[in-house]
């Protein structure tokens, strides 16, 4: 037997690895404080049989959206036992992006024997609703990534399950919690769906403060390794590289557990300040730019990128004067007076600070001059060109 095999499992620091996951729900939740009680209030009268609530969750990649929404289900339940029995699913969109997709999930959710076809929506939401009505149990529903199913489908489906009762006995068999990062969610929606979801219900999560990660660093730590292995030290100094990355708490857990990671490697039953390296992990970050890192810029900013996404979603690379170009062709769509040339550069050379886009520098096949050229190697030009061209109708 090799004896590199060794390491796996030696847990010089790591008793258990399952606190270190993102998709690890812990036993309390730590820094929401306020948001918990917030969405407790949207859930005022939830004990009584015949009532439904409706919540809509929103923030950046890391703002703790989803572990916030199952503490929150799982909570509930518990408070609700012996009052009104509760069934919880979770679906995530962005891996059942369609309605037939989320209404399967919430089925087998529901029955694990469930036929995997042959029924419309119509009939799989009419064998939900008789499943939960006949075992008098309440349906707390998470669609997670939401607007994934309203983009790539529709906000159908939405509508039909806040109107399930709608003509039927019974009231109170749904409440129903959207989930997303786009802060203007509502927008995707037509006015009946948004006033029966309520604009007052809506939760919005800022990015964590150092303080805050730091805790969220220690209840893993606490959770996931032996006592005495790393110091209070160490756990505040993952919490502020955390929050100079942006606030997410993605990477806060990454740092703690490459530090464990490299500890272990060298053999150490303790982790020391150098094992906490967040170059590395900041580079992988910056891999795969998130949509929503774009909606703090300013509109020419905005209206600089577009153009060059709209161009990038067909080629690989722009030259700085066909950017320049389509900026002033956006502005022109939407009304706006373009700025100057010296301004259209200070806002490219901005993006390109951001990360959001990368340029290099190229002889000019015209003339002895140089010209730049622009990509973006870090992210989607039509997730974030759709994503402005929304915020633009919705200004």
């Amino acid at each position: 037997m090799a004896d590199y095999l060794d390491r796996i499992g030696a847990g010089l620091i790591l008793a258990s690895g399952e606190p270190l996951s993102y998709d690890w729900t812990p036993p309390e939740l730590v820094g929401r404080d306020e948001e918990l009680t917030e969405f407790a209030s949207l859930f005022y009268g939830i004990e009584n049989h015949n009532v439904s609530c409706r919540a809509v969750i929103t923030g950046n990649v890391g703002s703790g959206k989803t572990v916030l929404t199952r503490r929150f289900c799982l909570d509930l339940a518990s408070k609700l036992e012996g009052r009104r029995k509760v069934a919880i699913s979770h679906v995530n969109c962005r891996n059942h992006p369609s309605t037939s997709q989320v209404l399967q999930r919430i089925a087998q959710d529901l029955d694990s024997g469930h036929p995997d076809r042959g029924f419309s929506s119509g009939e799989v939401i009419q064998s939900i609703r008789r499943n939960l009505r006949t075992r008098d149990t309440h349906l707390l529903l998470i669609l997670d990534e939401v607007d994934v199913l309203v983009r790539r489908d529709s906000s159908d489906l939405i509508y039909k399950l806040l109107r399930m009762d709608e003509g039927q006995e019974g009231e109170g068999t749904i409440s129903i919690i959207l989930v997303s990062q786009e802060s203007s969610l509502l927008m995707l929606f037509e006015g009946a769906i948004k006033s029966r979801l309520g604009s007052s219900n809506s939760i919005s999560l800022s990015a964590y403060g150092p303080d805050q990660l730091t805790m969220i660093a220690r209840q893993r730590y606490e959770a996931s390794c032996r006592p005495n292995s790393i110091s209070d030290e160490i756990l505040e100094r993952i919490g502020i590289f955390a929050a100079d990355s942006g606030g997410d708490a993605r990477m806060c857990i990454e740092l703690l557990e490459a530090a464990i990671r490299k500890a272990e490697m060298a053999g150490r039953d303790m982790v020391h300040q150098e094992d906490v390296a967040p170059g590395n992990l900041r580079n992988r970050l910056v891999d795969s730019i998130e949509p929503s890192r774009v909606d703090s810029l300013e509109i020419h900013q905005k209206l600089v990128l577009l153009g060059i996404c709209r161009r990038l979603s067909k080629t690989e690379e722009i030259s700085s004067g066909d950017a320049r170009k389509l900026y002033v062709l956006v502005c022109e769509e939407n009304g706006i007076k373009p700025r100057g040339y010296t301004t259209f550069w200070k806002h490219v050379n901005h993006l390109e600070e951001e990360g959001l886009i990368s340029s290099r520098a190229s002889n000019s096949n015209r003339g002895r001059g140089r010209t730049q050229y622009i990509t973006m190697p870090n992210s989607s030009p039509a997730a974030i060109g759709n994503r402005i061209e929304r915020d633009i109708i919705g200004r």
